[in-house]
């Protein structure tokens, strides 16, 4: 269904598209190039517009890309995307037009509440900004979930399909959502499974092995370099795929000693993470956080740049000369 889906209902409107970054420069090009008229939004002298300009697009402020826009994507991070609708988005956005996000965060926890007389539409590539412009470029497209939150103009679906269309999304597959569900499910797989989850599960194997007087060279390979390989199985195919190219001797090591290490223990402190993210818990204190400078936040961070695990992972990775870490 979603390779019928085309661009039409944007064609003859005017893009803006706020954010220049990953997602927003493949954003800005795919638009493009699917024949759309896209506006950057950006202040004027840094590094950003310098890239937009060289890459052939109009920019412009902010707020001028804005007032002209019969849509503007909303493609900064998380935290500065209050004071943008504030400042430049609320004021200057014309009745009718279209407020799209790549994430529900900010609306789902209503720290940006949308004037009422605009439509409001998500979509959100399932793929990081590089993939969603390569994707692209080769004639396919990374898939996308599309979800409407306020519906002035009768054609706000219409528009966000559209828009997915315009990113190549409809190449590959359009799911539709809603914002509170791309919002708690994209935060809990972030931190349960695919970020904090993963990150911890190596760090604890690598010290487990180190402090059995393993080397930290075999430790790093173990539980981290090879677990790429891993990943890709299930990426291409599913944990069937991945049963079906590891050894007999890995998928009984998996039956018998996977639930020893995540058991019914750790789904109730996933339980316990995700109802953090529903009842707002996390949304509140990820926002104080940044309204007090990052302290924790950079504490955190420093930790894990700091740890063994990653001056290990240098030095070998100097060695491993097919690695592209572009």
């Amino acid at each position: 269904m979603s390779a019928t889906v085309t661009t039409a209902a944007l064609e003859g409107s005017r893009i803006a598209v706020l954010g220049y970054g990953s997602q927003g420069r493949s954003h800005a090009l795919n638009l493009r190039d699917s024949g759309l008229d896209v506006v950057v939004g950006l202040r004027a002298g840094g590094p950003t517009a310098a890239k937009a300009t060289a890459d052939g697009f109009a920019v412009a402020s902010p707020e001028e890309a804005v007032r002209e826009a019969d849509l503007v994507a909303v493609l900064t991070p998380d935290m500065v995307q209050p004071a943008l609708y504030r400042d430049v988005i609320g004021p200057n956005l014309k009745a009718g037009a279209a407020l799209l996000f790549a994430h529900g965060f900010n609306v789902h926890f209503k720290t940006i509440v949308p004037r009422t007389d605009i439509d409001v539409i998500l979509v959100a590539p399932k793929g990081p900004g590089h993939l969603v412009r390569t994707e692209y470029e080769i004639g396919r497209g990374v898939p996308c979930l599309y979800a409407v939150y306020q519906d002035v103009s009768g054609k706000a679906a219409d528009k966000a399909k559209a828009y997915a269309a315009g990113l190549g999304g409809a190449r590959a597959l359009l799911i539709e959502t809603d914002f509170k569900e791309e919002t708690e499910t994209d935060l809990f797989g972030e931190q349960a499974v695919l970020c904090g989850g993963a990150s911890e599960l190596v760090i604890k194997g690598f010290e487990t092995l180190v402090e059995a007087g393993y080397r930290p060279e075999i430790a790093y390979y173990e539980v981290l370099h090879e677990l790429k390989l891993i990943v890709d199985l299930l990426y291409q195919g599913g944990i069937t795929k991945m049963l079906t190219y590891i050894s007999e001797t890995a998928q009984y090591g998996d039956y018998v000693s996977g639930p020893r290490i995540v058991d019914a223990a750790t789904k109730e402190r996933m339980k316990a993470v995700l109802k953090d993210i529903q009842d707002g818990t996390f949304a509140r204190n990820w926002t104080a956080e940044y309204a007090a400078g990052l302290p924790n936040y950079q504490r955190f961070k420093q930790a894990d740049l700091d740890h063994p695990i990653e001056k290990v992972g240098a030095e070998l990775r100097k060695k491993m000369t097919w690695l592209n870490e572009a």
